[in-house]
């Protein structure tokens, strides 16, 4: 295995939590069903910072899905990537085989760290 890239994006969690509540629709566009169930507005950032550092791994391409890039929680809350249509394209174009993802918040900030391994 070898790195492909790396990608990192950095939320203000009130910033974003007023653009959802000026703009509801932003949700339906950005996140899952599933990601939209969450209701604590920094996991939210969270996961729209790791959809944006995935993105930045690939070079950001026009055309990505938002949905495309859905992050999952797994045991323990681990969380972990789900690509799929126009993500897993442009991935399979680098030679990605596997995605590691870190979130955090803390101090108004949400962060996502996304590694890519060929």
């Amino acid at each position: 295995m070898a790195v492909v890239g790396i990608g990192v994006d950095v939320v203000d969690i009130d910033r974003f939590t007023a653009t959802l509540s000026r703009t509801p629709a932003i949700a339906m566009r950005l996140f899952t069903p599933a990601e939209r169930a969450l209701t604590r507005p920094e996991r939210l950032a969270a996961r729209f910072a790791a959809k944006e550092a995935v993105a930045k791994v690939l070079g950001a391409p026009p055309g990505l899905e938002w949905h495309d890039a859905e992050v999952l929680a797994g045991p323990g809350g681990r969380p972990s990537l789900r690509v799929g249509g126009t993500v897993a394209a442009v991935a399979a174009r680098f030679g990605i085989a596997s995605w590691h993802l870190s979130l955090t918040h803390d101090g108004g900030v949400a962060v996502a760290m996304v590694v890519a391994e060929s």
